[in-house]
């Protein structure tokens, strides 16, 4: 409950006196493009970054690998993401360091480190503890696999009694 009070009435407080503080120094459509400019900045950086953790997560599912780490990066950017679009200078540095890949890895790990990331799924095939012929390790089987299994049909039915 504490946590939620600091969120929402002491963030704001302390970006508000940033901004007059700032708007006091340098003027006030000064502040206004900066806040305008971090924003832009934030949001192209968030993309990038985006991107580059959606192609990892999707190389650690293609390799059978449950692509924890990635999904928990994601997160810590979504944050990033919304701390950057939010007004003010201090959202903004929490916002950036979000999206700076050592500070988001050990941010990462920190919280890798008190939850663990289970792989829930549905899977036609059958994993076994060691390797065999054919066989890999790991939660999801590689994207291949429906060549192996054979041509499979999803569909749908209805039955009409005539």
């Amino acid at each position: 409950m504490r946590f939620l009070f600091l969120l929402f009435i002491i963030v704001p407080i302390i970006e508000i006196t940033v901004l007059i503080q700032v708007g006091q120094a340098i003027g006030a459509w000064y502040t206004v493009g900066l806040v305008l400019l971090s924003a832009f900045i934030g949001v192209n950086m968030l993309r990038q970054q985006g991107l580059s953790t959606l192609a990892r997560a999707q190389q650690r599912a293609d390799q059978g690998e449950v692509p924890g780490q990635e999904m928990v990066e994601g997160i810590v950017l979504a944050v990033g993401g919304a701390l950057l679009v939010t007004p003010g200078f201090v959202t903004d540095v929490v916002g950036f360091s979000c999206l700076v890949p050592g500070v988001r890895r050990s941010v990462v790990k920190a919280l890798l480190s008190r939850f663990t990331v289970i792989a829930a799924g549905q899977t036609s095939r059958h994993f076994h503890a060691g390797p065999g012929p054919d066989m890999h390790q790991g939660p999801f089987p590689p994207r291949d696999s429906d060549a192996i299994d054979g041509d499979v049909i999803d569909g749908e039915y209805k039955r009409r009694d005539d």
